[in-house]
């Protein structure tokens, strides 16, 4: 358990998709002007990636090594399909508002990435964590950028207004370059925060 924990926990934390690694910023800038789409569109790629990595260990003997990425570009492309469904069948409105985006989840890096360097090499239990931890990871970090967009673009979060008709809000936050700038300052942030744990360790080891 503690190995699955460890795999778990490094897509949150140790290779963040968006804070570390910077893959599939795309969606972070276009669909986190609002926290309801960004966490809709991060519980998406979650299961996507999820589910894919299990599908692909499962397959991973079957699969022949030279057409291996146009499968893999398969299995998502179906996993997708199945959740634009879901979506449109019972969240018409969120899937209006993620657009051509849902789509876009065939290409993202992050997904294939997985697929390659993990689920195609490791056994079922392991390759579900490592998709869950690097979907959560992505998710968390879509639903920082969308609150914190939301909340000074608008003066609200999940569209309840927590600021009065005194605030002025600063548009520029639910625009593209707001929320360009602001990742640009939490990937700086979150660098700065995780070398200063490594270093709160290593103080405590040599302690």
């Amino acid at each position: 358990m503690r190995k699955l924990w460890d795999i778990f926990k490094k897509g949150i934390i140790v290779e963040n998709p968006i804070f570390v690694l910077a893959l599939s910023l795309c969606p972070a800038l276009a669909v986190t002007s609002s926290a309801i789409n960004s966490l809709t569109m991060g519980l998406a790629v979650m299961f996507v990636i999820t589910a894919n990595n299990v599908v692909v260990s499962i397959t991973r003997k079957i699969v022949n090594a030279k057409v291996r990425v146009p499968v893999y570009i398969t299995f998502i492309s179906t996993i997708v399909t199945v959740v634009q469904l879901v979506l449109q069948a019972y969240l018409p409105v969120l899937y209006k508002a993620l657009g051509i985006y849902l789509a876009l989840i065939v290409v993202f890096a992050i997904i294939l990435a997985r697929a390659e360097v993990f689920a195609s090499k490791n056994k079922v239990v392991p390759s579900f964590f490592d998709g869950l931890g690097m979907g959560c990871g992505f998710a968390l970090g879509l639903l920082l950028l969308g609150i914190i967009r939301e909340f000074i673009g608008t003066g609200a979060i999940f569209g309840i207004k927590l600021l009065g008709a005194s605030y002025n809000p600063a548009l520029i936050m639910i625009l593209p370059p707001g929320g360009f700038i602001l990742i640009g300052y939490m990937v700086a942030g979150f660098k700065i925060w995780t070398e200063h744990m490594e270093k709160v360790k290593l103080e405590r080891g040599e302690a």
